[in-house]
């Protein structure tokens, strides 16, 4: 006896016509035309059944800000940092709760069950930790929330900022982040890095860093985020997010430098939304894209990973926390555009992601936790392409948020009767 099964569906892979039954929370059996009885039934009549997107690089302190105190008028990383800046000491914690919460609600719509957050670690009141450790146990039972710990302003630029970084630790914050890159001298950056790095090492902890967001080849922190990680035995455990100036590297030095990150089996997470608008800002023509060596980072074996970053923020004023428009958007700037490339796209927003999280029992395999996606879709390609409608959202076998497929129904002149067909959502 199941508590529930899932007919008919088509997975990630492209095996179709498998039932998945659901017991006690996890996947029972995953297997055609499943015998047993249950207590309700979905027909996925064909459609791609999925685990639930990840988001594995976000900055939930800030989503949804977006006009406060003022825009960002020049749209520039810089001017979104000092805009942040501005609006720190205005924050009030109801309020970044509130916010969180009215985009977790957006995430879960969209099928989106796990977001790694980075917060400020910067404001002596700690008001935005206090806030989203709040915010990870209100939406515990239906999403995953893992948070950086994110010195925005350099924990070595910004006095005191250390202790609060550790002080955050101390409260539950579950990864080590960091901003070499925006540190007062290329020295003091590698020395940021090495520090962070021996503190999640002593704590036993994950480390995620801003690294190299900027379009100076000679920005090349991510080579010592990968030594730090073979020094200290934490391979695999250390992820460097953005790496943009990896665009705008000599391909010489980047030979060197790939093989020195797989050594240290480095996580690497691109934001395509956000690097394709803040990077190049200082080029006329060519404009450079921004985003990192997607295609060629993933040939080495590098678990690659795409996150939203920002929605409605000082730093982006769109986004509506949908994973899929972000896997499309990658793929086109990586020029991904091959069957391989989509599919591995889609990788880059459900398993990879899960992957650089450590999440518990992800995936679709017997004994993983229920958490599943119904796709308006035949597989990944169609669901990237159209950006499919979630037509159901499982956590732990219950069904979450649930949508009617999408039709549109024509009428033309000249045309004997009215057609119907399947449309992505807008």
């Amino acid at each position: 006896m199941f508590d529930l099964i899932l007919r008919r569906a088509t997975l990630p892979d492209g095996r179709t016509g498998l039932d998945i039954g659901i017991k006690d929370g996890r996947i029972a059996a995953v297997e055609p035309a499943l015998a047993g009885e249950a207590a309700s039934e979905i027909d996925a009549t064909g459609r791609l059944v999925t685990p639930p997107f990840v988001d594995a690089h976000f900055h939930m302190d800030s989503t949804l800000s977006y006009g406060m105190p003022r825009v960002n008028r020049s749209g520039t990383l810089l001017e979104g940092i000092a805009l942040w800046g501005e609006l720190k000491p205005q924050l009030v914690q109801d309020s970044i709760i509130e916010r969180a919460m009215a985009y977790c609600d957006w995430a879960v719509a969209r099928g989106l069950l796990a977001i790694r957050s980075h917060v400020d670690v910067c404001d002596p009141r700690l008001l935005a930790v206090e806030a989203l450790l709040e915010v990870k146990k209100r939406v515990a039972p239906y999403l995953d929330l893992q948070l950086v710990a994110f010195p925005q302003d350099g924990v070595l630029r910004a006095p005191g900022t250390e202790e609060l970084l550790l002080q955050a630790l101390d409260m539950g914050v579950d990864v080590v982040g960091g901003i070499p890159h925006f540190e007062r001298t290329m020295a003091d950056g590698a020395a940021s890095v090495r520090l962070l790095c021996e503190i999640a090492a002593e704590r036993g902890l994950l480390v995620d860093m801003h690294c190299d967001e900027s379009d100076d080849p000679l920005s090349r922190h991510v080579e010592t985020l990968a030594y730090e990680a073979n020094r200290l035995g934490m391979q695999g455990r250390v992820t460097g997010s953005h790496l943009t100036s990896m665009h705008s590297m000599d391909n010489y030095y980047v030979s060197k430098l790939i093989p020195l990150m797989a050594e240290a089996q480095l996580g690497v997470i691109a934001n395509p939304l956000i690097n394709i608008t803040l990077q190049g800002r200082h080029d006329t023509y060519p404009k450079r894209r921004g985003m990192t060596r997607v295609p060629e980072l993933m040939a080495a074996g590098l678990t690659v990973a795409f996150g939203h970053d920002c929605v409605m923020d000082p730093w982006y004023p769109l986004g509506s926390g949908d994973m899929l428009e972000v896997a499309h958007m990658g793929l086109h700037v990586g020029q991904m555009t091959g069957h391989d490339g989509i599919v591995a796209s889609f990788d880059a927003v459900t398993a990879n992601p899960a992957k650089l999280l450590h999440l518990d029992g992800y995936g679709l395999e017997v004994g993983c936790h229920a958490d599943l996606v119904v796709l308006q879709a035949n597989g990944p390609v169609e669901a990237i392409r159209t950006r499919a409608t979630r037509l159901f959202v499982l956590r732990r076998g219950r069904v979450i948020s649930r949508c009617a497929p999408v039709r549109a129904e024509l009428d033309l002149p000249g045309r004997p009767e009215s057609v119907a067909f399947t449309t992505p959502v807008v």
